[in-house]
């Protein structure tokens, strides 16, 4: 995977250590304390200092990012990847971290910054995103709803990922249309029930496969 995709990661290797070069520019702008986390009420209960902001941040994305990429790479049915999912995982952690730091520099720099509407957005576009691509998943041990029962059965994987992917589908929608309500809580709820359905539906679906099979 990484010889096949060796120039979209050096791309998005890149993309990742934008934040560095952006905070670099704005350097004698940014106070000399940064905010760097949220409450679930969208206000700043975190800070940390201008040079932790600007370099740590962004490198430690980029060691996620890779982490990622070689995860991804080591697992032997990595051949049967969607190529949707290969440029999810090769697009996930440049995306969000390019957000999280507009974020904190904005926030620094005195901008209104409504983090919950933010992050309902983004997070309801990846869910819909994630959805779709659901159903098109292969089995593999690092991609898609991984429980003993769907990687140990295929027909399991299978109807357990198109339940997944409309679950994820309508959750991602709900987000982002409860988006300007600010309400943390209706994230959350949503989330919840996006990966309890499919794992409840899953392991029944796995029950009635292990009386058929005891009754046969």
């Amino acid at each position: 995977m990484i010889k096949k995709h060796k120039l979209a990661l050096i791309l998005t290797s890149l993309v990742t250590l934008i934040p560095i070069l952006v905070g670099l520019l704005l350097w004698d702008k940014l106070p000399e304390q940064v905010p760097c986390h949220w409450d679930i009420h969208g206000q700043v209960d975190g800070w940390s200092g201008k040079t932790q902001a600007v370099f740590l941040m962004p490198l430690l994305m980029l060691a996620m990012h890779w982490i990622c990429v070689l995860a991804a790479t080591a697992d032997p049915k990595s051949k049967q990847y969607h190529p949707k999912s290969i440029q999810l995982v090769l697009w996930i952690c440049p995306i969000l971290n390019l957000v999280l730091n507009t974020m904190v520099y904005a926030t620094a720099l005195g901008y209104g910054v409504d983090v919950e509407l933010i992050m309902s957005l983004l997070m309801g576009v990846l869910f819909i995103f994630v959805g779709n691509l659901l159903p098109k998943m292969q089995q593999s041990y690092t991609m898609g709803i991984k429980l003993p029962w769907t990687l140990h059965n295929e027909e399991n994987w299978n109807k357990t990922h198109r339940l997944g992917g409309k679950v994820w589908v309508i959750g991602g929608i709900i987000i982002l249309s409860t988006a300007l309500w600010g309400n943390f809580l209706v994230l959350m709820a949503t989330t919840l029930l996006m990966v309890l359905i499919p794992v409840v539906y899953s392991y029944c679906l796995y029950r009635k496969q292990t009386q058929n099979k005891g009754g046969a």
